[in-house]
């Protein structure tokens, strides 16, 4: 039998006491999704800003989260960020292979598929927040929304579908903002100073 000074010498190196990595994740999310956003609300072109965001911080900071989450046990935070992180890889991709000419430009169709097929795991994600805090809930609600419009958007080609998208995934993109930053704060304050 163990020594109980030996277990809890063992209990201390398998306690996780790093820092919490969603708060990164919230905010790579939500300006990397602002900045495509003002895009779609027509506001400004699809420029290397957006390829970059999309990306480094977007893509590869949302991947480590992903890990980072993993390593914390939380299952939803690992698939959400993991996912979200090579959603913006892929998006990024899209952009990138044909001008390399390594692959065609996708149609409406194309984007419309990609859309759909990522808006269902958005769908699965959102079902989970019903269970967790209103803020996070909103906000997958807007996002699954944003998809909604972007997928009738290029199915329909009416430009103020795309606007109003636009406008939605800006939205989304300030709440996961909010979060993220709010979380830091709340952390360095020792306490509630933003409800998130």
């Amino acid at each position: 039998m163990e020594p109980i000074e030996e277990k809890s010498r063992n209990n201390l190196f398998l306690m996780d006491n790093t820092a919490n990595p969603a708060p990164l994740g919230l905010c790579a999310f939500g300006m990397t999704t602002i900045l495509l956003s003002i895009h779609n609300a027509g506001i400004t072109g699809l420029t290397s800003p957006i390829i970059a965001m999309a990306l480094l911080y977007g893509g590869l900071a949302q991947l480590i989260v992903g890990i980072m989450e993993w390593k914390k046990n939380n299952t939803f935070g690992m698939v959400t960020f993991g996912s979200f992180g090579l959603f913006w890889i892929s998006f990024a991709a899209i952009l990138i292979l044909p001008e390399l000419g390594l692959a065609a430009s996708p149609t409406a169709v194309d984007m419309a598929s990609f859309l759909i097929v990522w808006g269902l795991l958005i769908l699965g994600l959102f079902i989970c927040t019903l269970k967790m805090h209103r803020i996070l809930m909103v906000t997958f609600a807007a996002v699954l929304l944003l998809v909604i419009f972007l997928v009738a958007a290029n199915l329909t080609g009416i430009h103020m579908v795309h606007t109003l998208a636009g406008v939605t995934g800006i939205i989304a993109g300030l709440l996961a903002l909010y979060m993220g930053v709010g979380a830091v704060i709340n952390e360095i304050y020792g306490s509630r100073i933003l409800p998130v």
